[in-house]
């Protein structure tokens, strides 16, 4: 049977029948918006400046890599940057929770492991955003901080928002869930500072390229291959991310042979579910690899990508740093 999110890109006429859903979702979604600006719910400002970096769809956009680059480049600048999130999938029985490298993806979240292990930044995670953050200004070393996801995460005030957009399948049926993937209408899109395309943008919105690095052993992370080593062979190629069309598309481009096997998002890996039993290479994401570590082997490998972004989009943001970051009150 497929899934829902099936049928939200391709407009099935289907879709209709769950429409008065979405228009009852859609009440929700600007009744709460409006509790918050008119005071009824709390919004809360931390004493550091705060970046979100989210969409206005369900599943995956590439905002994850957009994360590590922003914490790149703000490195660059001169800044210290933390990194909050919410900890999907994460068990721990408190929150909030400090996120290291060697830290537990099934008590704080695999994504959360993945930007801490590739940034260094100090990062911290909880379902409210707020706590998140503050337990980064109560520990120090940190001068901003970004907001992975949480751009409806509105009890967290922030003073630039960037929201990340799927080129590929954009908006889909162009619903609101659950007949379409939006969480918030499309116009909430004319209220946020930048628009990034993971891949071809329109009017104002800003390219964003993912490429595709060498493939790391995950037994030995020393072991690096490029991917043309693996062209001699089919492979299995394994991922439990929001959109794993996409990972599986750039590895055909590269040339492999995939037998694609994919799973949900933020799956709970088992050693069963990576062992085929043919003695072929696996291969997968890196947020997928952060959950396999412990039980893999040498014939399973990942592959880091790495965004990249216009000098255009460079320039919007340094703007706005100058002007909500270093003169924030």
């Amino acid at each position: 049977m497929k899934r829902l999110d099936h049928y939200w890109y391709t407009r099935s006429p289907w879709l209709l029948l769950l429409t008065p859903l979405s228009l009852l979702f859609r009440v929700i979604v600007g009744a709460r918006r409006l509790a918050y600006r008119v005071g009824i719910k709390r919004s809360t400002r931390v004493s550091l400046p705060v970046i979100v970096v989210g969409n206005i769809t369900v599943g995956g956009t590439g905002k994850t890599p957009l994360v590590v680059w922003l914490a790149g480049y703000l490195r660059e600048k001169g800044y210290a940057p933390g990194i909050v999130s919410r900890g999907y999938g994460g068990t721990a029985s408190h929150w909030p929770q400090q996120v290291r490298a060697d830290s537990d993806p099934a008590v704080v979240g695999d994504e959360a492991v993945l930007l801490a292990a590739t940034t260094g930044c100090p990062m911290a995670v909880a379902p409210d955003r707020v706590a998140a953050a503050q337990a980064l200004v109560d520990q120090g070393g940190c001068d901003v901080i970004i907001s992975d996801d949480g751009l409806q995460h509105y009890a967290l005030q922030r003073d630039i928002e960037i929201a990340v957009i799927d080129g590929v399948r954009r908006f889909g049926s162009g619903f609101l869930l659950p007949a379409g993937p939006l969480r918030e209408p499309l116009k909430r899109l004319q209220q946020v500072d930048l628009v990034v395309v993971n891949g071809l943008g329109d009017g104002d919105e800003h390219r964003m390229t993912l490429q595709q690095g060498d493939a790391h052993n995950l037994q030995d992370p020393d072991r690096i291959c490029a991917l043309q080593g693996f062209r001699s062979q089919r492979v299995h190629a394994v991922a439990g991310i929001g959109h794993p069309e996409r990972f599986f598309r750039a590895l055909q481009q590269a040339g492999l042979q995939l037998d694609s096997h994919t799973f949900p998002d933020h799956h709970a890996f088992r050693a069963e579910d990576i062992r085929f039993g043919d003695g072929r290479s696996v291969i997968m994401t890196e947020k997928d690899a952060v959950k396999c570590r412990h039980f893999a082997t040498q014939d399973d490998w990942y592959v880091p990508v790495e965004a990249s972004l216009s000098g255009k989009f460079r320039e919007q943001l340094d703007a706005l740093l100058d002007t909500r970051l270093s003169h924030r009150g």
